[in-house]
């Protein structure tokens, strides 16, 4: 053993450049092979898609390159309120805004617009207002809203505050969750989940409103289509839509409403697919709540069948109920409800949050939103594969929402270098003043993906994004004929110069 080792060293001394090569080639080997495997990495680019990643790459080389280098100037190491406002500056920005990015699978109905928008409806007439214990409560009504609160006209409020510029400001915040000091007003998951549920709890009473959600929803889709989205599926608890009279409609009609916009944006804008429903009420329920939410679902499906995708629960993971607590029931309505189901959203391992991606796998999930947790489950990234079951990731939302701070540690790189079924989405992106979806294809693209992760990863994001819609048949063929007369324009009309 002594003698073969003092050869092979004698070896390497007289031909260093021969064993250099060779070992050369084999690092080329399994660089090469591991490229393969990654999302994106079977795509082979066209001649002017060459041309339009020669350009995105050097881009994305020189701002990587930078980072690199300086460290403490490294973006995404830091929180996105911290950097979302300098991601504007970014030509790898510029660029991925212009890329057709197919549809937008994982979003929540009224987290979609920002705080100015929000802003403008209070200067609707019939808005009332009324402060109470530090929150703020809005409602549209043609009387005096009978709660035990001091309510206002808003337009009163407005005109009687000295300064309407500062007013406004201050109602704005109540809009957002945007803070100039996350880590101070954002400590930990649980304040950051209660400021959360307090933006939700703000606005919802005055989004609900039957003539401001149907106008809402329209300009959801009107703001995703200029950001080059095609198509939307929108989780939505169904809200009991109401009029200034105080009458409320049933969850029927709200999806009805729903498909009346969504009809009628199409019609305006024939090159935009469409928009489905996933029902998706609040997971922190028992087992009588679930049954009706279940009803509830059978009856949209049956009345806007095909507008309505599926089904989910939502609501914070670690405190909501299991998937587990309600699988006789979700296991009877398997045959007649499609999953989409939020499971593994957490920083825990082995716990019932956890957990809820084996239940997600077994009840039969189509795709699963945030699947956070899965690179600890071996088995279920092996089921995921086998079963082809989409995962709904967004990288933002984890960030703000504080699972991940150094976006670089999210598990989506582990996603994209085993070539998971990823298709990336925005979930709430008004909460946290980012675009419908450019904002998070960046970060996923310059902050958590390779650095070596080009165009054939957008490009099958965005394919996988239509791939594992709830579009079936014709209208999934359609969809993808669409896109690819989208991506082609894009890329025959791309000038490298004009994002210098």
């Amino acid at each position: 053993m002594r003698a073969l080792t003092l050869i092979t060293i004698l070896l390497v001394h007289k031909y260093p450049s021969e064993c250099n090569s060779d070992y050369k080639t084999k690092r080329a080997q399994i660089l090469n092979d591991e490229d393969k495997l990654t999302l994106g990495g079977h795509i082979n680019l066209t001649q002017q898609e060459t041309e339009v990643n020669n350009c995105l790459m050097k881009h994305k080389n020189n701002e990587l390159d930078y980072a690199f280098e300086h460290p403490e100037y490294f973006n995404f190491s830091y929180h996105f309120f911290k950097y979302k406002d300098g991601i504007r500056n970014s030509k790898v920005y510029k660029i991925i805004k212009d890329v057709p990015k197919g549809a937008a699978l994982h979003l929540h109905d009224v987290g979609l617009l920002g705080p100015d928008y929000l802003l403008n409806i209070t200067y609707m007439d019939g808005l009332y207002f009324c402060f109470d214990n530090n929150k703020v409560l809005l409602k549209f009504s043609n009387k005096v809203p009978d709660t035990n609160c001091n309510w206002k006209l808003m337009r009163d409020v407005r005109r009687m505050s000295n300064n309407v510029r500062k007013f406004d400001a201050e109602l704005r915040k109540h809009f957002t969750m945007v803070v100039d000091d996350p880590a101070h007003d954002y400590p930990c998951i649980k304040n950051t989940w209660a400021a959360f549920i307090n933006y939700f709890n703000t606005i919802f009473p005055m989004v609900t409103y039957r003539p401001v959600w149907e106008r809402y929803f329209y300009d959801v889709l009107k703001r995703f289509r200029e950001d080059n989205i095609l198509y939307v599926e929108v989780r939505t608890i169904l809200p009991p839509l109401y009029e200034l009279d105080g009458t409320t409609y049933d969850p029927v009609v709200t999806a009805k409403a729903y498909k009346k916009i969504a009809n009628r944006f199409v019609k305006d804008h024939p090159d935009f697919i469409g928009a489905k429903v996933i029902y998706a009420p609040a997971r922190n329920v028992d087992t009588n709540a679930l049954a009706l939410y279940l009803q509830i679902a059978k009856r949209v499906k049956a009345e806007v069948l095909d507008f309505f995708a599926g089904f989910d629960l939502v609501g914070q993971e670690d405190l909501g109920k299991p998937l587990l607590d309600f699988v006789p029931q979700l296991t009877a309505a398997a045959g007649e409800l499609t999953y989409y189901f939020h499971a593994g959203e957490t920083d825990w391992y082995g716990t019932s949050t956890d957990e809820n991606l084996v239940d997600a796998i077994l009840l039969g999930a189509k795709r699963i939103g945030h699947a956070y947790a899965l690179p600890k489950h071996p088995l279920l990234i092996e089921e995921v594969l086998k079963r082809d079951i989409g995962l709904e990731v967004n990288v933002i939302s984890n960030a703000v929402l504080s699972l991940v701070q150094d976006v670089r540690n999210h598990p989506l790189a582990s996603f994209f270098a085993h070539g998971l079924p990823v298709v990336i989405s925005s979930d709430d992106p008004g909460a946290w003043e980012a675009d419908p979806l450019s904002d998070d294809f960046y970060v996923a693209f310059m902050g958590v993906a390779s650095k070596t992760a080009d165009l054939r990863l957008l490009k099958q994001l965005a394919l996988n994004s239509l791939k594992y819609s709830a579009l079936e048949g014709d209208a999934k063929t359609k969809a993808f004929e669409k896109f690819n007369v989208k991506w082609n324009d894009f890329v025959y009309n791309f000038q490298c110069n004009s994002y210098n």
